[in-house]
């Protein structure tokens, strides 16, 4: 049975873990609050830590309902696309043969048949930043894990919903969201540098704070920074006090 703590409209789930700090959670889209604790952690404790948070949380909420949205692509032409964090226009190039795309200073051209569906048109666009990531990637990696002294197995680029990256510390493996491509690239460096020390430090402690600020101390200008920017059509911020 789930516990839950009610503070007028809001409602808190809460979750015992072998943690050793609270950790609340604003999860998008409708703004839903989660609350873990440590397992010996009784309820009236942790409803007094959600109400000294209760004004952190209905900010967030805001937030979640306030965020700034990409239109979704149509894929025509003379479409606004973004590369690095640079708007480029699209150019749809009919021909035959096998669809492809490049890029020539701000325009993007997709070369396909004319009758390419619009799913079609998303998925060789969304392949081809796919392209521009693993290009980007490896360097950078390669760059931070002299610095950091750490070893990253294997690195994933997917869709994400509601992050930018994420770090499995014992198998070595990191995920990049495919959005980071319209971002720009110092952007991309920053999420790649926190999800590499979580190698270090898996969790939002101090230690992985202090860690940041030595080896990285522009770190939270470029969370607001990333934070600002549009999210996609479909893509959801999640919010994490631990963060704050």
């Amino acid at each position: 049975m789930i516990e839950t703590i009610e503070l007028g409209e809001i409602v808190i789930e809460v979750t015992r873990k072998a943690i050793k700090n609270v950790h609340l959670s604003v999860h998008p889209p409708e703004g839903r609050v989660t609350l873990a604790a440590p397992l010996e952690t009784r309820l009236e404790v942790a409803r007094a830590y959600a109400i000294s948070k209760l004004g952190w949380i209905r900010d967030q909420q805001a937030k979640l309902r306030n965020q700034a949205r990409e239109t979704p692509r149509q894929f025509v032409e003379r479409e606004t696309h973004y590369l690095w964090g640079r708007r480029h226009l699209l150019t749809i190039m009919a021909r035959g043969g096998k669809p492809f795309v490049n890029v020539d200073h701000r325009r993007i051209s997709m070369y396909l048949p004319p009758d390419t569906s619009l799913e079609k048109r998303a998925e060789l666009l969304h392949e081809w930043h796919k392209v521009l990531l693993h290009q980007a990637i490896p360097p950078l990696i390669a760059k931070w894990q002299a610095k950091l002294g750490v070893t990253v197995k294997q690195y994933f680029l997917q869709r994400m919903k509601t992050k930018w990256g994420s770090c499995n510390p014992k198998a070595g493996h990191i995920r990049l969201n495919t959005e980071l491509v319209k971002k720009p690239r110092h952007l991309l460096e920053y999420v790649l540098v926190h999800e590499m020390v979580h190698l270090l430090e898996p969790s939002h402690n101090e230690r992985f704070v202090a860690i940041l600020n030595e080896y990285y101390p522009a770190w939270r200008e470029a969370r607001a920074e990333l934070n600002e920017l549009p999210l996609s059509a479909e893509q959801w911020r999640e919010y994490h006090e631990q963060f704050r």
